[in-house]
């Protein structure tokens, strides 16, 4: 193709976002990000359904209508209550009725799985297709509800009759045992999908047939019964950490996401979004970031987010010039980036708080940096492949007023400045979220169109029940892997065979960077189409104790932080990126190749945990302001430099040993010294110097 085809090629964008590129003979279509808009049909409802029970196996439930709606609606409701009741404890109502619903946590747990079970063979069917059949419960399903909740609940009848036998189980209690096994995991096929049964069920292998491994992983081995019993009855397996996490912050915080949606945030957060990058150079692109990672941090799924913005804002990337593949992987990156934003963040935060011990407002105030970074790496890579491609802003008759916006709309953010305010007043996370409800509740009645009315009420509370059962479900699953790694110790081994690798390397940073890296490939693998909150636990179990330890000692929370990150960009990392796949979907493009796109937008989220790694100062940990803003304007100046490199456009399109060489720079900053500091400066300039005398002598010879 000539300059001329080229030319005329670009004329067929919009008028509202194409305008004349300087540098068209460079144009590499194989990485080209924008084309002629597409004229596919937008997706559909049912179709965006059929995406989310796809790629989002806790949205694939069964459809009610009539009276049976209504039962299963006022059921969600009833165990809504009764989950509030529990975690808000005891009541006094004006001093005339004290109401104490504390439990012990045995009990309290093993009502939750219980219940929980009931639930979901009450709403998830055992093939996606069952689903299409209205009020369908098959007569199996309530014999495997019955027995689950059974098994549950005659542990937390006899709690204290099983913590006297010392460990000495009857045969009843050994079948029932099993029975509350087996029937998870049937439920955690139905509700998560099979990548965290599949690990599950390794580890219990792993515990079973120990004596038969050779080498430093090989163990005695245990007998089934003790498995069982170990992992049902004790708090190190399936009543351990994270269900009671689930059991409480988690259930408090999903529930206060359910009330805000109902009060129309989502469409506010768009609309907002738009209003503040609508104008800019990528600007529907930019918007999505914005918009996604506000959405991002009250929802508790990097596919739900994907698929509840993605659904409108991927058509507007497309219908204004962006490529099918660059539009889906905008919104995947953003999506996943949305599950460590402050305040609220994801739910694995909770797991993290509880596990590490840390205050969950410190582990929130911890990631603020870092999630800023990522977010202004993504904005960073959209600006680059704009200005490499020529795209302007959206229309100006189709961009929102931003005050005029925050006028009618802005007590929405309320609830959630609430959530901060409860938090620095020294309230627990799961009061503070119940405060937050409240408020919530209270400040959508300001407008019409945004109060609270009996059946949104209803609806949060249902929603906010079925965004549970997944979550919940998941951490009793996930609590199997940690009873596994205690009971063998797992843990302890793989970490002392991590560290005996590192201690072949002398140099100190190349072995921190030698271990930091084979721990990173480990949380992404163990990450691969597990739900958040299950891969938080199996990366937190698995390998961020590798990183605490000697040599390496890092601070915990910078060990649980780095792992969690990774366990995040599982999400959009090829070939297993459910976030991908899921965008993928809704933009008719091709899902590796989706992956491949976001997991170079979203470069940051690969290259912070190593720069806080390395410079825990980012993370606020034992650092003076001075040297936090120093830390960060260096990752900050890092993670521009790769975003640009990765991209291709700096000031002007880049050579590829410019683009070495500019990568190279960003990632010289990640260690804090003078000498790597002057090769990164060196690098830059000389990028720049380059770039300057081309770009002028490309524009003598053009007049």
């Amino acid at each position: 193709m000539d300059d001329n085809e080229k030319l005329e090629a670009s004329k067929k964008l919009p008028k509202d976002v194409a305008e004349p590129n300087p540098d068209l003979d460079e144009i590499d279509k194989t990485n080209e990000s924008i084309s002629e808009p597409e004229s596919e049909e937008p997706v559909s409802d049912e179709e965006i359904e059929q995406i989310i029970a796809q790629y989002d196996r806790e949205s694939n439930t069964r459809h009610f209508a009539g009276v049976p709606k209504t039962i299963v609606r006022y059921i969600c409701v009833a165990f809504a209550l009764f989950g509030l009741g529990i975690n808000i404890g005891r009541i006094d109502i004006f001093g005339l009725i004290e109401l104490n619903m504390l439990l012990p946590p045995q009990v309290h747990r093993s009502l939750f799985v219980g219940l929980l079970i009931f639930m979901a063979f009450l709403v998830y069917p055992a093939k996606r297709k069952n689903n299409i059949k209205v009020n369908y419960i098959p007569w199996y399903d309530f014999i495997l509800a019955i027995a689950g909740t059974t098994a549950f609940l005659y542990h937390a009848l006899r709690f204290d009759t099983i913590a006297r036998q010392m460990a000495v189980f009857t045969q009843l209690d050994i079948i029932m045992a099993l029975i509350g096994i087996v029937v998870l995991f049937v439920i955690c096929y139905r509700v998560v999908g099979w990548p965290v049964l599949v690990v599950v069920a390794l580890f219990i292998g792993y515990a079973y047939f120990g004596v038969h491994i050779p080498g430093r992983f090989g163990h005695a081995g245990y007998r089934w019964e003790r498995i069982v019993t170990f992992l049902f009855y004790t708090t190190e397996g399936v009543i351990g950490t994270p269900t009671m996490v689930a059991s409480t912050f988690i259930f408090v915080f999903i529930m206060f996401a359910a009330f805000l949606v109902q009060t129309g945030v989502g469409a506010f957060f768009i609309d907002i979004a738009n209003a503040i990058t609508g104008r800019s150079v990528g600007g529907p692109a930019k918007m999505v970031v914005i918009a996604s990672a506000l959405q991002g941090t009250i929802c508790g799924s990097s596919v739900a987010n994907t698929v509840a913005s993605g659904s409108l804002t991927i058509p507007l990337m497309k219908r204004l010039g962006y490529e099918k593949n660059f539009a889906g992987a905008v919104e995947a990156a953003s999506s996943t980036g949305g599950q460590v934003m402050p305040p609220v963040m994801g739910a694995a935060t909770f797991l993290m708080a509880e596990i590490t011990g840390i205050p969950f407002r410190q582990i929130a105030l911890a990631a603020t940096i870092p999630t800023l970074l990522y977010f202004t790496c993504v904005l960073a890579s959209i600006h680059f492949e704009a200005k490499k491609i020529g795209l302007r802003g959206m229309p100006e008759d189709e961009i929102p007023k931003f005050w005029p916006l925050m006028r009618s709309r802005g007590h929405l953010l309320l609830p959630i400045f609430s959530i901060v305010f409860f938090l620095a007043q020294g309230f627990t996370p799961t009061r503070s979220a119940f405060f937050a409800i409240l408020t919530a509740i209270i400040v959508s009645s300001i407008r019409k169109d945004t109060r609270m009315s009996p059946k949104k009420f209803v609806n949060a509370m249902e929603t906010g029940v079925r965004n549970v059962i997944g979550v919940g479900i998941a951490c009793a699953m996930a609590g199997m892997i940690v009873g596994v790694v205690v009971l063998t110790g797992l843990g302890l081994t793989f970490a002392n065979s991590m560290i005996a690798l590192a201690g072949n390397i002398a140099n100190d940073t190349w072995r921190m960077f030698l271990v930091l890296f084979c721990t990173m490939v480990a949380s992404l693998l163990l990450g691969l189409g597990v739900p958040t909150t299950a891969k938080y636990v199996i990366v937190a179990t698995v390998t961020a104790p590798i990183l605490t330890r000697y040599p390496i000692g890092l601070p915990i929370l910078v060990a649980h932080m780095f792992v969690l990150y990774f366990g995040t960009d599982a999400d959009i990392t090829p070939p297993v990126g459910l976030a991908g796949y899921a965008a993928a979907a809704i933009s008719r493009g091709e899902p590796i190749r989706t992956c491949v796109i976001a997991t170079r937008l979203a470069a940051a989220g690969y290259i912070i945990p190593f720069f806080f790694a390395f410079n825990p100062q980012m993370l606020l940990i034992d650092a003076y302001w001075w040297e936090v803003l120093w830390v960060t304007v260096s990752a900050l100046a890092g993670i521009i430099f790769v975003a640009a490199g990765l991209s291709g456009y700096f000031i002007w399109r880049m050579r590829w040993w410019e683009r070495l060489m500019i990568i190279g720079a960003g990632l010289a900053l990640i260690d804090y010294g003078v000498i790597t500091y002057a090769v990164a400066v060196a690098l830059v300039l000389g990028v720049v110097a380059s770039q300057k005398v081309r770009s002028k002598l490309e524009r003598t010879i053009a007049v």
